[in-house]
């Protein structure tokens, strides 16, 4: 079991940059692929990034890439999000999420452990 905690989240202009944290509780962080997902108003929630256990291996949306970048810190407990050139069309609901399969994961349905989300609003 894993508790997931996101923070970051804000208001920022078109072009700014935010850099969202997902805290996870228990000893054993490093177990657990992460992924990152957003959910906008009257839209199905979506895919943004995720991470393998190492971090060795990365994937990204390709509405991010080379927009957005994913890391984390095993020493930490914690995943993070690095969103550069932000546009309106990345306002969402952010969440991250956690799965023991191995490796970087895109499908939402191998995900046991989510977050509660944080909100993330692009102003034109």
């Amino acid at each position: 079991q894993v508790q997931l905690v996101e923070s970051g989240g804000g208001l920022v202009q078109a072009g700014g940059s935010l850099r969202l944290s997902c805290a996870a509780s228990g000893r054993t962080f490093s177990r657990y692929g992460m992924g990152w997902f957003r959910q906008a108003p009257g839209k199905e929630r979506e895919f943004v990034t995720a991470i393998s256990q190492s971090g060795g291996s990365v994937t990204y949306a390709d509405s991010v890439k080379g927009r957005f970048t994913i890391s984390r810190d095993n020493a930490k407990n914690t995943v993070y999000l690095q969103m550069n050139s932000l546009k309106p069309e990345d306002t969402a609901v952010y969440y991250c999420a956690a799965t023991a399969v191995i490796g970087a994961i895109v499908s939402a349905g191998r995900y046991p452990y989510w977050g509660q989300g944080t909100q993330v609003t692009v102003s034109s």
